[in-house]
C-alpha cells in the first residue's frame, strides 16, 4: 500500500513544482498539500477540518517548508516530535534556506533530512527521486 506524502508548503508555485517533480520521478504516492503549519498539525492529529481522518493513518513522509504562515516549520517539527504517535514520522525539511542556523536547528529538533530546494528543475527531480526511493521504498521502519 502506498502511503501518502504530506507536503507542507504555502507557495503555490513550489507546490506545483513538487507535484511535477514527483510525477517526473515516477513517485506515485498521493501528495496531500496543506498551506500552513497549523493545517499540517490539524491534518496529522486529525483535528478541525481533518477530524474525520483516521489519526493512525499517517503519511509515509512529511515534506516541510520552514517559512510558513501561522506556525513556522520549526514549530511544526517540534510539535510532531513531542507526540508519541508522530515522533518517528520521517520529516524532511524542503526549503530554500541554506543558513547554517536553520540547518542546525532543524536537525536539533529531529528532522530526518534537510534538502535545499534546487533552482534547476532537473536537480529537483533528482532530489525528489532520491527522497521517494529512500524514505518510501528502502528505509526500514521502527
Amino acid at each position: 500500500m502506498h502511503k501518502d506524502i504530506l507536503l507542507v508548503e504555502d507557495n503555490p508555485d513550489d507546490v506545483e513544482l513538487t507535484r511535477l517533480a514527483f510525477e517526473e520521478a515516477g513517485v506515485t504516492n498521493r501528495l496531500v498539500v496543506v498551506n500552513d503549519g497549523a493545517q499540517a498539525l490539524d491534518y496529522l492529529f486529525a483535528r478541525g477540518p481533518y477530524a474525520d481522518r483516521d489519526p493512525q493513518d499517517l503519511p509515509g513522509i512529511v515534506l516541510l517548508d520552514l517559512n510558513l504562515p501561522k506556525l513556522d516549520g520549526h514549530e511544526v517539527l517540534q510539535a510532531i516530535r513531542a507526540e508519541a504517535a508522530t515522533r518517528t514520522l520521517p520529516v524532511i525539511v524542503l526549503t530554500t534556506s541554506v543558513e547554517p542556523p536553520d540547518v542546525e536547528s532543524t536537525y536539533a529538533l529531529g528532522a530526518n533530512s534537510y534538502i535545499r530546494k534546487p533552482v534547476d528543475f532537473e536537480q529537483f527531480v533528482w532530489a525528489v527521486r532520491q527522497v521517494g526511493l529512500y524514505w518510501l521504498v528502502l528505509k526500514e521502519r521502527a
